[in-house]
């Protein structure tokens, strides 16, 4: 894990930690590792619900393996993914991951300065704890595991009757950057927990079912577990005329499944 020492400080001067919960597997034993380090009271868990492009049983899986912590769940109430695709007549790419960012990062932070607003007791200092590991790829190994939030800090300010507005001293934590797969599920095992069901269907990962980031394996086994939304997606790209594939290739063409043929399963 890793432990930074100015997380000890942090914890000490009573900062709010906030557990980023998708339902997947790093997450979930993020939130065990947290639970070991930092006082329940400075501990509430949050979780951007990406309706039906998520996976069934998400929300009853975070609150089932939280031990009891204050849940938030948050969504951007203007647009869903699909909807988003849909209005830019493209979909997301690795560099430009407008479905992180609108869906996920500005509702949690939105969220989280609403909490920070209503309980001034943490005197507007958080830490946002968020479920990425070096492991998963080059680009994320190369991230800084700790850094001040600058877009979200605000120095304090004097009002014009001398009194001052409180200021907000943002950090963001990548507190399980270090570990491994097998360490996070041998995590998770050990908190005597399961991981989520998807995985046990054959998901190597749980994030969006279909998510623009997956191996062909995975997006395989979404299609069987969710036929329907698989044809969604594929007429979706045949509307719009641009695929989900970054070399251009149809859902359909990585899959090997044609839309058609699960519906004639269905």
């Amino acid at each position: 894990m890793t432990n930074l020492p100015g997380i000890q400080t942090l914890i000490e001067r009573g900062a709010l930690f906030v557990v980023n919960h998708s339902a997947g597997k790093d997450s979930q034993a993020m939130t065990i590792w947290l639970k070991r380090l930092v006082p329940a009271r400075q501990l509430i868990v949050i979780h951007a619900d990406l309706g039906k492009v998520e996976w069934q049983g998400n929300l009853e899986h975070i609150q089932s393996t939280i031990g009891g912590l204050p849940l938030i769940v948050c969504r951007n109430e203007n647009k869903t993914f699909l909807e988003m695709v849909e209005w830019r007549g493209k979909w997301p790419s690795p560099t430009l991951r407008q479905c992180t960012s609108d869906l996920k990062r500005d509702p949690i932070d939105r969220e989280i300065r609403r909490y920070l607003k209503a309980h001034p007791e943490f005197g507007g200092l958080v830490v946002n704890c968020i479920g990425i590991r070096a492991q998963e790829s080059t680009r994320r190994a190369k991230q800084d595991p700790f850094r001040l939030n600058k877009r979200n800090s605000l120095a304090p300010r004097k009002k014009r009757d001398g009194s001052i507005i409180p200021g907000r001293e943002w950090y963001d934590w990548y507190p399980i950057f270090e570990l491994s797969k097998i360490e996070v599920f041998a995590t998770i095992a050990d908190a005597g927990q399961q991981p989520h069901w998807a995985y046990q269907a054959g998901m190597s990962r749980v994030s969006c079912v279909f998510c623009i980031m997956a191996s062909r394996s995975d997006l395989r086994t979404a299609a069987r577990l969710r036929p329907g939304l698989y044809r969604e997606y594929v007429e979706l790209e045949r509307r719009i005329g641009h695929t989900m594939s970054m070399d251009g290739r149809s859902l359909e063409d990585v899959t090997g499944i044609p839309a058609d043929d699960l519906r004639a399963a269905a």
